[in-house]
């Protein structure tokens, strides 16, 4: 209870006092560090820096969609034109050949000895066409099979199919050719090994790539230009890997429909051409995807990027596009997964082909749990140089408002220290006037004081010397007209034993110690101009 009370009491002592100008001064200068850090958050906020995190990601999305989006249409667009080309050739060939041996192109199918000679004179043609086109591979199917007494003849179409095993984006120069589909004599002519997973004809069973575009063609009018197909991505019977195709109908000059061809795009090759920039985040991933009313097939697109490749149930579930909030759109699955990215449409195209109704878009993605995390390290990397910054500013103005009035405070202990008589020079113009100005005004106080003890001095000596008795009186009165001792003994005619007890009388009265002190306060009175 004793220690309570004495720090209250304290307490009350130091609140009386206020506070030191050294408190008072970190205080203004802590204030002061505050108010800017507090101004700069300000403007952070309102120019938008602190959601840089989110404007940044956009920006950075936005960058690389572009970037996919005009590779993308321009590598499908270049081989669709390609494609175009390559039927058309194609089929005038093919129809030229059939021509030379007395046929007709709708003769094929009742001449199945006529195919593999057909077929491998159109094997440089697309040798060339592959090498130029870029691709993957490049394929011909002719409606038309080997031996319709095999199972499954109904859904079996010979043709060619060549692949290059290692895309342009690999190797230009000494590329990996193999034979998918196709006679084998043809791959043994030409020095090509079989694929792997080789057949000799196509299973057309599930194969949109030939029939939808051979079932336009034959009902519509349209040039080869307007008949061109996308698959979507599929991977087809007996391969393991997916592709798209772009399939264009083979018509003779009497407008017959008798297969299609084009050339492919596989998975592999997408994702060495579209490679998304993953230094900002990690599991970014781009596709190329069929979209129906907000609604993306996942299940047939073309990815890029390492997280499809680990996430395998992408393809699973299609991607619902979600509304779109700080410029960016979010993408959900059934299963809960969820996405943060762009997307734009992509013409596949003309908007007069007999397929302009169908929509594709390229998107690029990361999952949402990336982006959070990202905004999340960026805010508490903000926070952290904000509150370093206070803390810095906290520092600074304790060492600023010390070193500032350290001479104010060495002034004022050497002041303490040795007075105003001869005040100590600091070299700081402001203290130094200040001190020289106390030292003044400190001696005129003390004159005053002086004067004012010395008037009261006097005042005492004069009512002092109302105390004399006569006798005493007459020496005090010679002794200020300047008669010594002796001289007053003679002209009193008293001796001078008895003068000197008139003078201890006197000085005793008077309060002084001796003749000298006496006629120095004499002395005083008349130069205040008092008569004694």
């Amino acid at each position: 209870m004793i220690q309570k009370s004495g720090l209250k009491q304290r307490l009350r002592i130091i609140s009386k006092m206020g506070r030191s100008m050294q408190l008072r001064l970190f205080l203004f200068l802590l204030a002061l560090a505050t108010t800017m850090i507090l101004g700069i958050v300000a403007i952070l906020f309102v120019t938008g820096t602190l959601t840089a995190g989110i404007k940044e990601s956009s920006k950075f999305m936005e960058r690389e969609l572009n970037y996919i989006h005009d590779n993308i249409y321009k590598q499908f667009g270049s081989l669709s034109v390609l494609a175009v080309e390559l039927s058309s050739d194609l089929s005038k060939s093919i129809e030229a050949s059939m021509a030379e041996r007395g046929y007709e192109v709708t003769d094929i199918k009742n001449h199945p000895e006529l195919l593999e000679g057909l077929v491998s004179s159109e094997y440089q043609r697309m040798l060339f066409s592959l090498a130029k086109s870029k691709s993957s591979g490049v394929f011909l199917i002719l409606n038309t099979t080997f031996n319709d007494k095999l199972e499954n003849a109904d859904n079996s179409r010979a043709g060619l199919y060549i692949k290059n095993m290692e895309p342009n984006i690999i190797s230009s120069s000494s590329p990996t050719i193999v034979l998918l589909r196709g006679f084998a004599n043809i791959g043994r002519k030409n020095s090509i090994p079989l694929h792997v997973q080789w057949s000799m004809e196509f299973d057309v069973s599930d194969a949109p790539y030939y029939h939808i575009p051979m079932q336009e063609a034959s009902k519509s009018k349209l040039p080869l230009s307007r008949l061109y197909y996308w698959s979507p991505a599929v991977t087809l019977p007996g391969c393991s890997e997916e592709v798209m195709l772009c399939s264009v109908p083979l018509i003779d000059s009497n407008g017959n429909v008798f297969g299609v061809c084009g050339f492919e795009i596989s998975a592999m090759l997408f994702k060495l051409s579209q490679m998304p920039d993953s230094s900002k985040f990690a599991r970014t991933f781009c596709l190329l995807a069929p979209i129906k009313d907000d609604i993306i097939d996942s299940s047939a697109a073309l990815y890029s990027g390492g997280y499809p490749a680990q996430n395998l149930t992408l393809k699973e579930e299609d991607l619902h596009i979600e509304k779109k909030t700080n410029s960016l759109f979010s993408y959900a699955q059934e299963s809960g997964d969820i996405f943060v990215g762009l997307h734009r449409p992509v013409r596949l195209y003309p908007e007069d082909s007999a397929f302009a109704k169908h929509k594709w878009i390229s998107a690029i993605m990361i999952p949402a749990e990336d982006i959070k995390y990202s905004l999340t390290r960026f805010n508490l990397q903000l926070a952290f140089l904000l509150m370093l910054l206070m803390i810095l500013g906290a520092v600074i103005s304790f060492f600023l408002s010390r070193q500032y009035l350290k001479p104010i405070v060495d002034g004022i202990d050497m002041i303490k220290a040795k007075g105003l008589k001869g005040p100590p020079r600091t070299n700081i113009p402001e203290i130094d006037d200040l001190i020289e100005f106390l030292s003044m005004h400190n001696e005129k106080i003390q004159e005053q004081k002086d004067d004012t003890l010395a008037s009261e001095v006097l005042d005492k000596f004069l009512e002092n010397t109302k105390t004399l008795s006569p006798a005493e009186r007459a020496v005090f009165d010679l002794y200020v007209e300047g008669y010594n001792a002796k001289e007053i003994s003679e002209k009193l005619c008293l001796s001078i034993n008895t003068i000197k007890t008139h003078n201890k009388r006197i000085y005793m009265k008077l309060n002084v110690a001796s003749r000298k002190e006496l006629l120095l306060y004499v002395q005083m009175l008349k130069e205040a101009g008092r008569e004694p």
